[in-house]
Parts: C-alpha cells; structure tokens; sequence
C-alpha cells in the first residue's frame, strides 16, 4: 500500500527533488487509500514510535525540512519524475507500511503522533473480548444467577445489559477511537475540567492491577501442582508415629482437603487481617513469575499483548466447551442445571436483584478503567466502533450463561456424590443400629416401633439434603479453589482436568491484567510524564513497582487485604466514573456533536436509544445502584470470611476502624481528582497540559461516506434539547471545546 510517511524518507534519503504539490497531491491520495477498507475490514499495521530510536527520528525529520522545490518543478512533472513517485510511493520489499503522520496526511495542520495500532481487526477483537471476559464471568455470574432467583435474574440482567453495559461500552469505543488518546488524553481533549476522569481511571486501574495479579499468582501455584500424579488437595495430609500408626491434620479432619489446602497449603492464613503473622514465600515466588510474565508479554505495547491474545483469548472458550461436553455426562447433570435455571419470579421484585444484576454487567465488561479507550485508541479512525460493542457485549453475555452450565453441570455432580456418600452414612448407622435400613425416619431420640415388633430408639443420623448442597455453593475464590477442585477430584484422571481448569483462569485473568495495566500505562504515555522513556522502560518499571507493593498479599491476612481490595478500591470509584464519563459526552461535548463524529467514522449516527441511555438512564441507573450501595454498606455493615484454624469452619468478622480509613483512602484517591483537576483549572492550574487534537481527517470521511449535512429533528429538538444551529442550549451549560480539531 502507498504510504507517504515512508515516501517522504526514501525521497530525502536519494536527494531527489519533489515537487511540493505533486507530494500533497500525492499524500491526500494515499490518506484517502488507506480509508478505503481492504476485503471488507479497516487497514490495520502495528508502529509505535516509543520503539524507534529518537535520533533517528530526529535526523529523518531534518532530512525531510531540508528538502528543497525548484520554481520550475511544481509546475508539472515529467513522465520520469511520475514514475519514480510510483515507484517511491510503493512500501519497501518485506517491510510493513507505516502510517503516515499528521504533517504527511493534512499538509499545514499540526504534527500527528505515530500511534500504535493493532494488526488486525481479529487481533483487536481477542483483545477486547480477552479483557471484558474475565475471571467474574465464570465464578461469580454462576453465584449470582442461582442466589438470585436462578433463570429469573436473566431478566433484570439482561435489562441490565442493554441500558447501562452496552451503552457505556459503545460510549468507550467510540470516545477512544475518535480522540485517538489515552483515557487521561481523551477526557482532557473533551474538556480540560473533566481530565479528573482520565486520572481516576488511571487511579483505579492501578489498584484493581495491583490485587488481579495475586489471583493469578494463586493459579500458577495450583497449576504446578496439579502436574503431579496424585493432586495435593486429594486427601488430608497424615501425621505418623514412631509405631507406623498416623492421624490426619486435625485441622483437615475438621474441614476438608480442599478447604485445609486452599487456607494452610496455599494461602497460611491467619486468624484474622490484624495478625498477618508470617510472610508467605510460595505466593511471593508465584507473583514474582506473575509479574514477570505481565512484563513479557506487555514489554512491546499492542505489538507484543496483541499477540498474546491469538492463544489467551480463544483457550478459555476451548476449555469451557471441554468441561461442557465432560459435564452433560456426568451423574448429578441435570440436578445443577435445574438449581440454576428453575425461575424464581418472586425474587424479581426484590431491589437488591437488580443491584446485583447492574454491578455484574457493569464489572463484567470493563467499563471505567479506560483499557477499553486505551484500546480503541490504536484503531483505524474509520472502524465501525458499534458493531464491536453489540459483538463484545453479546459475546461477554452468551459467555456469562455458558459459564453457569458447565459450572453447575459440575456443582451438580458434586452434590450428587455428596449426596449418595450422605445416604450410605445414614443407611450404615441404621443397619449397625437396627439390622435394617427400612425404618420410619424421625427425630433423634424418638422411640420406633419396626415391622417385627421391635422397639428402638433413633440415633442421630447425617442430614441428606441434595438442593441445600447445592445453595451453599460458594463464590468468589472459593468457587474456584475449594468447590470446584472438590468436584475435580472425582473426575478420572483428575490430574488432566486440574491443569485445564487452573490453565483457563490463568489465561482468563492474564487477558484481563493487559487490558487493566493498559489503561494505566497509555495514560502515562500520553501524559508525557517522561517523554523520552521508552515504553517498555516505563512498563517495566510500573510492573516492578505494582509487584513490590503486591506483596501486601503474600503473608497470613494477604487473603483479607485481597477481599478488601476486591470489595472495595473498584466498585464505588467506578461507578461514580461511568457516571461522569456520560455526563461528559452528553452535557459537555455534546451529543449532537459526538453522534456526528460517530456518523464520520463509521458511516451512520447512532440510534436515539443510545443517545437516551448516554443522557438520561445510564446516569440515572449509576446512581441508584451507588446510592442503594452506600445505604446497603451504611445499615447493613459489612464483614469477611475469616478462617478458624481450630474448628475448621469460615466464621464472619467485621473489618475493623483501620481498614475502614483504608477504604476511604482506596475510594478517595481516585474519586477526588475528578472535582480537583476541575477546581485546579478554575484557579489556572494546569495539572494536565493541554495538547494538540490527535489526527482526524474529517473532510476524507465525510467524503468517503458521502455525509450530508444532519438536520435535527424533531425528536432532537424536544428530547435533547438541540437546536436549529446545532447548539445543545441548557442541555449543554458549559459548552463544547472549540471544535478546531473537527
């Protein structure tokens, strides 16, 4: 493909003389090639110019200045010197095309950074997916559906869906795909009073990183041993005497073997989160690993993560379809579906319900930590940004559901043999008792009267209950790393299920870390806070810094640090962030405004029904769900698992003062630099410097999708409050940014 980027630097590498207007001719034309979609999809090609040697850019750039035009050449060229612009325009033998920059695709209009971009559109795609399918998606979605209501929640949830997940996803794509930045980048360019979004973001990523980490740490530690030929969490471990005789821990005993493993074996948890007593090596090694993998594969920016996610992204799906077909086959199948998917329509007028279903869809996608803008950054200008979204969304849902299945076709078989085990414990003590299992079955204590006139008193026998078993399914870690082994290790050839399983959440969570780490790393980028670092300089160093303060989670209350991270340093700072990022796009820069951008870059304005959510249910829905989370926090209180080492039982503690004033430490850090940098402007302090308007050929657009000019209608003018002139009036008070960059 032309590229006039790279025929500027041939050009002045021959000392040949170009004519000025033939080379602008020339490179409209090649901006106008590379708008063209090639087999139906947008032209894709991976540069950043974090790798190329500064000097070197700097020496091309004053070869480039330097080129001289004689009067008498821009007139017109000869057929020798058009033949040599042909050949010149063409991309080096065996080399990839280079985007153009700003200065070679709008002569006389700023300098455009080289921007990374993505290979492919399947390689956006996976990456994506790879970030919004996550580790929620496959232990607690399965929790959610069955506690709350089974097939019931899929209607608040799918509601859900389409007011707040789909829209903000949407908003996300097209805001980082238009303003071609970061998330700190993007919100500045929007108005430098809402750059506070893009920091918090920044904040929150930082922190949801800094724990997402440790989960894969505990699954690497899991995996290796899974590849032993008896798993360690089987059976209890046995303590031996000096006459061959043994005992298992008691500690086991009391528990189970997953259970003892997962809170001795893996976590040496402590009594409580103020006693964090020893350090524990084993997790320290593994998040030592985990991060040194994150590095590898982010070290390059998309150049490198983009192709991690050919294998990150479709293996877990591999995986699930495995368990799948492995699950239907098993005993106990249909009893884990039937507990997941018998509707309980009462539930749906529970308000927590649609709560739950609200805070699900909005983690599950992503939204608000700016991986998505981050990502959508380094696409073709004219990508169709929508299409993405309803694909994501629907994807992110369909594997949500599925998930659920195989989890609880496994769940099912789990009870099952719990089950059958509860009812042989029963039959045997009433056959060591009364010779026979054909007894009347009453309290303890009772007197019976068997068939041959005997008369007994009932012991106390086992409570064999199969949908009890299943309502205790647990969440969360405990899902993955205490259920969900227990039900492996009944598989045959248990050893092979157990890397698969520990394999997928690895994958599901590495996928989801490059898009959370991402957002981190692009903001500082395009912040500038050290111009001449190259990136994978600065993404070692936040890789280094994240895994020195992870240790945090590698000592006896790593485990309660963890679940106070998870509870808290995300939910509320997201929240308030989505809200504002819509307030932004609707009341700021406008959504008249925006939905024109939208029509440049793919072609068609978006619906009114998402123009609805950005403006009105979206906002309204992130509030309800934050102010019913405060209220819920404030009446209820809130507690966390803690491990009794002696009766071998999870006991509720409150979180004590100390961890309280770290929430609001957590929730304030990112939370206030949304009114601060906004107050810091007002007094003239520019926290974040204002920078050129990233390229956007709106005229090669509008020309290439044949765009007349938009008539607000009707429905425009009385629901948004748009004007004849384009203008948004009280809808809009503070007024869009000029629109120099359009």
């Amino acid at each position: 493909m032309a590229n006039a980027g790279h025929l500027v630097r041939r050009t002045s590498q021959r000392e040949m003389v170009v004519p000025q207007k033939s080379l602008e001719r020339m490179e409209m034309r090649d901006m106008r090639n590379r708008l063209v979609q090639e087999n139906g999809g947008p032209a894709y090609g991976t540069i950043n110019q974090g790798f190329e040697d500064p000097q070197k850019r700097q020496s091309v750039k004053k070869r480039t200045a330097s080129v001289t035009i004689p009067e008498e050449a821009i007139q017109s060229p000869s057929r020798s010197e058009k033949e040599e612009l042909a050949e010149l325009a063409s991309p080096p033998p065996g080399g990839d095309a280079i985007q153009p920059s700003a200065a070679a695709a709008k002569p006389g209009e700023g300098v455009d950074e080289e921007r990374e971009s993505w290979d492919s559109k399947w390689q956006y795609l996976l990456a994506v997916i790879g970030y919004a399918v996550g580790l929620g998606s496959v232990w607690r979605f399965p929790y959610l559906c069955q506690k709350n209501g089974g097939g019931a929640f899929l209607f608040p949830y799918l509601i859900m869906l389409a007011v707040e997940g789909i829209p903000v996803f949407y908003l996300e794509l097209a805001v980082g795909q238009r303003l071609r930045k970061g998330a700190i980048g993007v919100w500045n360019q929007v108005s430098p009073y809402c750059g506070g979004i893009g920091v918090a973001s920044a904040f929150v990523s930082f922190n949801v990183a800094l724990y997402y980490n440790t989960i894969i740490a505990w699954c690497l530690y899991y995996l290796a041993g899974s590849f032993r030929s008896h798993l360690p969490w089987a059976e209890c471990p046995k303590i031996y005497f000096n006459n061959n005789s043994y005992m298992e821990v008691p500690e086991c005993a009391k528990s189970s073997p997953t259970e003892y493993f997962w809170y001795r074996e893996t976590l040496d948890i402590s009594p409580d989160i103020s006693h964090p007593d020893r350090f524990n090596w084993k997790i320290a090694v593994c998040l030592l690993v985990a991060w040194l993998l994150t590095y590898l594969c982010m070290a390059k920016g998309i150049a490198s993560s983009g192709k991690v996610v050919y294998v990150t992204a479709p293996f877990p799906y591999l995986v699930l379809v495995i368990f799948f077909v492995r699950g239907i086959t098993l005993p106990g199948m249909s009893d884990g579906l039937k507990h997941l998917f018998t509707p309980d329509w009462g539930k749906i007028l529970d308000p927590v319900v649609w709560l739950e279903a609200g805070t699900q869809i909005f983690f599950s996608l992503g939204l608000a930590f700016g991986g998505l803008i981050a990502f959508s950054s380094y696409n073709p200008v004219h990508n169709n940004c929508f299409r993405d979204a309803m694909v994501c969304g629907i994807i992110n849902c369909c594997t949500a559901i599925f998930a659920a299945i195989v989890v609880f076709s496994v769940l099912g078989f789990k009870a099952h043999m719990q089950y059958e085990a509860c009812i042989e414990a029963r039959d045997r003590i009433l056959q060591d008792r009364f010779n026979t299992t054909d007894v009347p079955l009453v309290a303890a204590g009772e007197t019976i009267t068997l068939d041959d006139g005997r008369i007994g008193t009932m012991p106390q026998l086992p409570v064999c209950d199969l949908q009890e078993t299943l309502k205790n399914s647990a969440s969360g870690t405990g899902l993955a790393f205490i259920v969900f082994t227990e039900a492996i290790n009944q598989f045959p050839w248990a050893p092979f299920w157990s890397v698969l399983f520990f394999l997928m959440l690895f994958t599901l969570g590495i996928d989801s870390e490059f898009g959370t780490l991402e957002g981190v790393i692009t903001s500082v980028v395009d912040l500038k806070v050290f111009p001449n670092l190259r990136k994978e300089i600065l993404t070692a160093i936040a890789c280094i810094t994240c895994c020195a303060i992870s240790m945090a989670f590698a000592h006896g209350a790593g485990n309660y640090v963890f679940i106070l991270f998870d509870d808290f340093s995300g939910n509320i700072p997201l929240l308030i962030i989505a809200f504002f990022e819509c307030v932004c796009v609707s009341y700021v820069y406008g959504l008249k405004r925006f939905s024109d951008d939208i029509e440049l870059m793919i072609g068609s304005r978006p619906l009114s029904f998402f123009l609805i959510c950005w403006k009105y249910v979206s906002p309204a829905v992130m509030l309800t769900i934050l102010g019913s989370s405060i209220i819920k926090q404030v009446v209820n209180g809130s507690t966390y698992m803690a491990w009794d080492a002696l009766q071998g039982i999870v006991r509720y503690e409150h979180w004590p003062n100390w961890c309280w004033a770290l929430v609001a430490v957590l929730v304030l850090m990112s939370a206030l630099w949304i009114p601060g940098i906004a107050l810091t402007r007002l007094c003239g302090i520019h926290i974040i410097q204002d920078e050129e308007p990233a390229w956007f050929p709106a005229e090669e657009l509008r020309e290439y999708h044949v765009i007349v000019p938009h008539k607000v209608t009707q429905i425009e003018r009385k629901l948004f409050c748009i004007h004849e002139d384009g203008s948004e009036g009280l809808c809009c008070p503070i007024g869009a940014p000029p629109k120099e960059n359009v």
